[in-house]
């Protein structure tokens, strides 16, 4: 039976919705940044309070009861609600402030981050900003959470609750090994892939994905190979030792291209690449700070080379 006056804290909610979405208290208390038995007692106090269990443990995964399954939109619309209510307080006098939890995928966050946190502190000095890069499945999996606020990643994102708010164009360009016949060419047609051995990054990358669908737009065969990459970084050092060639966003060029013996081509008009943008739940409170942290990042994007 139920406590009647039991209130369940913002602590045991956020461990239950963690556990949910990771299914592994490890990797939910790892999230919360909580150590796992303070994770696992914030849990058994809400299943405690609530009088009903919300999900199976065992020593292999863990399971999401009917009650559970049932609950947990409700308390994800709880922390979002509550979080609300911070920010718009937050935001009382006038300008942006208070933490600001801004996800982004990996082929942008080591080439904006490097001017966009100084723009950030410079424009909005109240703003706490946390950041959390990885692929954009899985930060769309955090937005709907309500883990973090925003996220910047390729669009569209193809996720219904979302408000997306373009921020800036990219061109992709093909990254060759120095003094590869193509090095400097300007008028590359995207047929021209059909012949290349092209490297991607590993799957869960949307760099990935897009390569495969220029591709595919050209009737090119698939690209194949045992070679692949979780970074920018790595490939195009592959690149540089002869393994192939790959395609990078320009955002990219003047930091990952100094590092080896490479070539960059571009592409016949019109060039493929990318649109960016960020985007956040429809159902928040702070559209119109999202709004002003968008506006900035785009201004950013200029100074980055997009």
């Amino acid at each position: 039976m139920p406590d009647q006056s039991y209130q369940p804290t913002l602590s045991q909610l956020r461990a239950f919705v963690a556990v949910a979405q990771h299914r592994h208290f490890g990797s939910a208390a790892s999230m919360l940044n909580v150590s796992q038995p303070t994770l696992s007692q914030a849990l058994a106090s809400l299943e405690h309070g609530l009088g009903v269990k919300l999900v199976e443990r065992s020593t292999r995964k863990v399971l999401m009861t009917t009650a559970g399954t049932q609950l947990l939109d409700r308390a994800r619309s709880t922390i979002e609600s509550a979080d609300g209510f911070m920010a718009d307080a937050s935001g009382l006098g006038g300008s942006l402030s208070g933490p600001l939890r801004l996800g982004l995928i990996p082929t942008v966050a080591p080439y904006v981050l490097p001017a966009l946190l100084p723009a950030l502190r410079a424009e909005f000095p109240d703003v706490a900003p946390f950041i959390v890069e990885d692929q954009t499945e899985r930060l769309l999996a955090s937005l709907r959470a309500g883990e973090i606020e925003a996220a910047v990643l390729a669009l569209p994102s193809g996720e219904p609750g979302l408000v997306e708010l373009p921020l800036y164009t990219e061109e992709f360009l093909l990254v060759v090994p120095e003094g590869h016949d193509l090095d400097g060419r300007s008028d590359l047609p995207l047929s021209a892939l059909a012949t290349l051995p092209i490297l991607l990054l590993d799957d869960g990358h949307c760099l990935r994905d897009q390569t495969i669908d220029l591709c595919r737009s050209v009737n090119a065969a698939h690209p194949a190979g045992d070679t692949r990459a979780t970074s920018l970084a790595t490939i195009v050092q592959c690149v540089a030792g002869g393994l192939g060639v790959t395609l990078i966003p320009r955002s990219a060029v003047s930091v990952e291209t100094g590092k080896g013996a490479l070539g960059i081509v571009e592409f016949a008009q019109p060039r493929p690449g990318r649109k960016m943008g960020l985007v956040h739940r429809s159902s928040s409170a702070r559209a119109d700070e999202y709004a002003a942290v968008a506006e900035l990042i785009a201004r950013v994007g200029g100074l980055v080379g997009v």
